[in-house]
């Protein structure tokens, strides 16, 4: 691995200071909170960065505080902290149950929520040095090759998925992002946050250079909220989800009066079905509505011609979601 010039911020300003001197001095910069996903890239070569400013030492954003009106999640909590905070598995179930499921018990003790966010895709083709476009290049080796990872929605000229299974947990409750650079703060809606393909097909987010994303703020639930994260993988462990459904449902007794459902492993980002969500409010939550929320979820699905076995589980996965969230 290539040589590496490490800079330990002390807090938030710190580092964005930091990063933009070592941009002004030409060279590459990447932010460290846990590190788990960085490290691979940058002994694989897919991350070009020479300067790493670590996040370890800064406290300021490991907190999870309720103001009544939402509650706001450092980007550097752990994900087994988010996993484990009474807040979070009270009235977020579905984000505490994603937190748990990431990796093992070890990566989720250094990986952090910012680091699942952001981290880049896993495709292999881009893992492994061919010129795609993530990488920089001008196609999608994807398309006409290995694609039985790949999307199934919102595919083009991209087919990767995103990898984090917390992010459409967020999503499903309506956070907001915050992102911190050298012109100070902003917040994003998970649309401005999140990039498709179609819009730029090297990056995820939004990120621009020098940025940062600091946090979320979710905002409070109703007490008739009631949430989960399913999730499919191919393997027990290890891995990242095949199909993933977060669904946040407001119910009255066991008539849905608002529901959030968002797929991960399915979409260059976390995927919202609102055709689904449009469908349930009004019904009553049985086998039958769960299993027909299911089929309605993948009418417009685009699979490749390696993926199409996640169309079944992604209709499997949403009726399991929603017949979990019955009452009683």
């Amino acid at each position: 691995m290539k040589s590496l010039i490490n800079i330990n911020a002390r807090s938030i300003p710190d580092a964005i200071q930091a990063a933009q001197q070592a941009i002004a001095d030409g060279n590459q910069v990447a932010f460290s909170g846990g590190g788990t996903d960085l490290l691979q890239q940058l002994k694989d070569g897919t991350d070009l960065a020479n300067v790493i400013i670590s996040l370890r030492n800064v406290e300021d954003t490991r907190t999870i505080v309720s103001s009544g009106a939402d509650i706001s999640v450092g980007g550097l909590i752990t994900l087994n902290e988010l996993a484990e905070n009474p807040l979070i598995i009270s009235g977020l179930t579905a984000v505490a149950q994603a937190a748990a499921s990431v990796g093992t018990p070890q990566i989720r003790n250094v990986g952090t929520l910012a680091g699942n966010i952001t981290q880049r895709p896993w495709c292999w083709y881009y893992r492994n040095g061919f010129n795609c476009f993530k990488a920089g290049g001008d196609q999608c080796f994807s398309v006409n090759g290995e694609n039985g990872q790949h999307a199934i929605f919102g595919g083009g000229p991209s087919y990767i998925v995103h990898p984090s299974d917390v992010a459409p947990a967020l999503v499903a409750f309506n956070a907001v992002f915050t992102v911190s650079g050298p012109n100070g703060n902003r917040e994003l809606t998970s649309e401005d946050f999140f990039v498709l393909p179609i819009t730029n097909p090297e990056r995820e987010n939004s990120l621009e250079e020098g940025e940062l994303l600091t946090g979320v703020r979710i905002p409070a639930v109703s007490a008739n909220t009631v949430s989960t994260y399913y999730k499919v993988m191919d393997r027990q462990a290890w891995t990242h989800a095949e199909v993933g459904v977060a669904t946040v449902i407001q119910r009255n007794g066991n008539q849905v009066q608002n529901a959030s459902i968002v797929l991960a492993g399915v979409a260059p980002i976390p995927w919202r079905v609102q055709a689904v969500e449009d469908f349930l409010v009004g019904k009553q939550i049985g086998e039958a509505v769960a299993r027909e929320a299911g089929q309605l979820a993948v009418e417009d699905a685009q699979p490749l011609a390696n993926n199409a076995h996640k169309l079944p589980m992604t209709a499997a996965a949403i009726e399991r979601a929603v017949l979990s969230l019955a009452a009683g």
